[in-house]
């Protein structure tokens, strides 16, 4: 099967997943949170040549300038691949907000973005986050964002979103993996038309993060995992990332290996069976790995993401 994303032939790599605004958008990116700057840049560059359309960043992140360079290194047209990134909670404020896209901008070498996030909700600080989701719906009427979305909303936080803005989001980037699988959000945004995209895919929060005793660890050694990339002939990271997309979700695992992130892009021929999808539903614990979003605001993560736009007269 052949599948026309620009003027780039993908031959089963990706499938699109088609935005409540018609735009598309692929299936499954590579994420760069945490990735360093020289890191970021050979991780771009090699995803893009291993059939990734899509890359997902953040102004908090410090790599958008890498991001472009990989891109720009990779020789594929600007048009061929879907970027998204994500305005940080210390520029939620209209203006803020537009002077922080800016920048944005100015750092990935780019015209445009095809997905503008907000990183958090606030609900402590839900003004600002008003405030800022209204800017990102003059960047979607401007032509500067393709598509306009959200990081970490409930439902609750959706609901008072959609009551005070125009615009229902494209996206709802969440925490989700089997071990924390978000049925209810994810049932809401469906009803809504917006597409759950999944951060932290397999699950990497729970090592590297999670300071709950309760949350379950490495799901890539859980032995439903183990057994059903053994009768498939794959990673268990393999199954789970086409657990997400059999589910109808977006996928956006991180790595700056050039072998895994090539294995994390390899699970497009075959599909799990509906069984199996409810197996591995049935790893569920309830327990985050990350922040829990209620909780974050600007005394949680104080750090500001340098504006440069300020220093224009």
């Amino acid at each position: 099967m052949q599948i026309y994303l620009g003027e780039t032939i993908m031959t089963q790599t990706n499938h699109l997943l088609t935005l409540n605004n018609g735009i598309q958008m692929p299936a499954l990116g590579l994420g760069v949170y945490q990735s360093s700057p020289k890191d970021t840049i050979h991780a771009v560059t090699g995803a893009i040549e291993s059939g990734y359309r899509m890359i997902d960043t953040a102004s908090a992140y410090g790599n958008e300038k890498e991001v472009g360079q990989g891109i720009l290194n990779s020789g594929i047209k600007r048009s061929d691949v879907f970027i998204t990134t994500k305005l940080w909670i210390s520029e939620y404020s209209y203006e803020r907000a537009l002077k922080a896209f800016d920048t944005s901008l100015r750092k990935l070498g780019m015209e445009y973005v095809d997905l503008y996030l907000l990183h958090w909700p606030m609900p402590t600080e839900f003004e600002r986050t008003v405030s800022a989701y209204k800017a990102a719906e003059k960047l979607l009427s401007d032509g500067r964002a393709r598509a306009i979305g959200v990081c970490n909303h409930s439902p609750k936080d959706m609901v008072n979103l959609l009551s005070r803005t125009s615009i229902v989001p494209a996206v709802n980037q969440v925490e989700l993996h089997p071990y924390f699988i978000q049925k209810e959000l994810r049932d809401s945004d469906k009803s809504r038309g917006i597409i759950t995209q999944s951060w932290s895919p397999i699950g990497g929060v729970n090592v590297y993060a999670a300071k709950n005793s309760k949350v379950a660890k490495n799901l890539l050694e859980d032995p439903v995992i183990i057994s059903m990339a053994t009768k498939y002939s794959k990673t268990p990271a393999q199954i789970v990332l086409r657990w997400h997309l059999d589910h109808g979700l977006s996928a956006i695992p991180k790595s700056v290996r050039t072998e895994r992130i090539r294995e994390n892009i390899d699970i497009f021929d075959f599909k799990l069976t509906t069984s199996e999808k409810a197996s591995i539903d049935g790893l569920e614990t309830g327990e985050r790995g990350g922040p829990d979003p209620r909780n974050v605001d600007t005394k949680l993560f104080g750090f500001t993401v340098e504006n440069d736009m300020d220093k224009i007269k």
